[in-house]
């Protein structure tokens, strides 16, 4: 599922449905799909083609952000470990 900082930056809050339906229209619709963001939008619903389009941007830097380590590992650690 897309980051929760994606829910609060860009285009606005989006449900976990959104997020949701947004993932599976990736798959269905992809890069070479023509009117591609039109066509998540609609699946999505309730977003423009444009904020399809930036919550995808959002999510492909968050991508390259854990792929170069920019990301720290959780500490899942229990107390007293």
């Amino acid at each position: 599922m897309a980051s929760s900082s994606m829910s609060t930056r860009g285009s606005g809050s989006w449900t976990v449905k959104q997020n949701k339906d947004f993932e599976e229209a990736l798959a269905v619709f992809d890069k070479d799909t023509p009117d591609r963001w039109h066509n998540v939008a609609r699946a999505v619903g309730g977003k423009t083609p444009e904020e399809v389009k930036r919550h995808y941007e959002i999510l492909v830097q968050d991508v390259k952000h854990i792929e170069n380590g920019r990301v720290p590992f959780p500490d899942y650690r229990t107390p007293g470990t």
